[in-house]
């Protein structure tokens, strides 16, 4: 493209150059006066007369010769830049249109479409250029569906995983207090009470409580792993797809209901019948996300109530109250819960990522839905579910 600029450039300059050197020689002709030092007046007096005639006829020629050859220029320059835009538009669009369209779609774009000249010198290959962009079109659309579905697959086991392993972990916990009980019961007997038997009892149950060990020990390090995938997946999580629909609000319900490894969960009424626009799964995570929160920071009992709302503006919602009896949240970290990796100072030995209520907010979010959160006599999150 440069270098046809410079030759436009060329002509024109070369043609104003030409008319330049025509306007030139047009006054540098000249006509001149025949000697009359020998004249007589009277001859004088006609040979002026007849010189003006002439010179007349003379000056004519010249201005008409003058017209002629500015015409001439005009035409033969107008030829040229008639003949240097066929080029342009032959020659010089395609590869341009081409180099465009090469650079779109190094930067991704595969949207762009290259325009098919079939007179043109890339005429035949325009087409195939375009069949090119499709197929890669349609294979980037592939590959995003196919992390979409990674990511949702990813979202999906990190939240299936979650419960077995920590009814694992809980079933573990509680199996231990009651070896120990047991092992502490047979060895307060007497030595020589102690039969072969009991000995190898008591062995064996040594034994078990290893293992127990060794089980609850796995257990969490799967937790931990589960959370590391998780975790890294996060960094897309627009990817994740939440698709909430039409859903009777019961198994919402019947969600806490599932609930039987986080202490105990009381709920205080029941959930108004209605139809509520959710999608089942994140729902789910979002309820086991807020009540092992209050499980893991307070360990008290945990309240549930259910109320009909109306926002006004035909915002209509179930307001689900999940409340604890603990210390609350400081007033410091309050604001910041909610924040990605956010963790507040009375958080730090407890195990977890900062993605519990980050996690909570975006779910609702994206389900129409709304949270607020507070202390009063402990934590509260009050989640709000948009009704059909």
């Amino acid at each position: 493209m440069k270098i046809y600029k410079k030759v436009v450039l060329a002509y024109v300059f070369l043609m104003l150059g030409c008319l330049a050197i025509m306007v030139y020689l047009y006054k540098k002709i000249t006509i001149s006066n025949i000697m009359v030092e020998n004249y007589t007046d009277e001859e004088l007096r006609l040979y002026r007369k007849m010189w003006d005639s002439v010179l007349s006829g003379i000056e004519g020629e010249h201005r008409q010769i003058l017209v002629y050859m500015i015409i001439f220029w005009s035409v033969i320059f107008i030829i040229g830049l008639i003949f240097l835009w066929l080029v342009y538009i032959k020659e010089i669009k395609p590869v341009m249109e081409m180099k465009d369209f090469a650079a779109e779609i190094a930067r991704g774009n595969l949207d762009v479409e290259l325009p098919i000249h079939k007179d043109n010198m890339f005429g035949t290959f325009t087409e195939s250029f375009d069949l090119m962009r499709e197929e890669l079109k349609a294979s980037k659309i592939r590959e995003m569906e196919a992390d979409n579905a990674k990511r949702e697959l990813v979202g999906e086991m990190s939240h299936d995983l979650k419960t077995p392993v920590a009814t694992i972990k809980a079933t573990c916990e509680v199996l231990d207090v009651r070896l120990k009980r047991y092992l502490k019961e047979l060895e307060e007997t007497e030595e020589q009470d102690i039969s072969y038997e009991k000995k190898n009892l008591i062995g064996g149950v040594n034994d078990l409580i290893e293992k127990n060990g060794y089980i609850m020990n796995k257990s969490e390090t799967i937790n931990s792993l589960v959370q590391d995938v998780f975790h890294a997946n996060l960094d897309d999580l627009e990817g994740i797809k939440v698709s909430p629909e039409e859903t009777v609000s019961t198994v919402i319900e019947e969600t806490f209901l599932k609930l039987k490894d986080y202490g105990n969960i009381i709920l205080t009424n029941h959930i108004p019948e209605c139809l509520v626009f959710i999608d089942r799964l994140r729902m789910e995570q979002v309820i086991d996300n807020v009540i092992s929160n209050s499980y893991k920071y307070a360990g008290t009992d945990i309240y549930v109530t259910f109320e009909n709302v109306d926002r006004g503006d035909n915002q209509r919602f179930i307001k689900l109250k999940i409340q604890d009896k603990g210390p609350g949240v400081s007033e410091e970290d309050l604001p910041l819960i909610t924040n990605k990796y956010y963790r507040g100072k009375e958080s730090k030995e407890k195990p977890g990522y900062g993605l519990g209520m980050y996690l909570v907010k975006w779910y609702m979010e994206k389900q129409h839905g709304d949270i607020d959160y507070y202390n009063d006599g402990g934590f509260v999150v009050e989640l709000f579910i948009a009704k059909v």
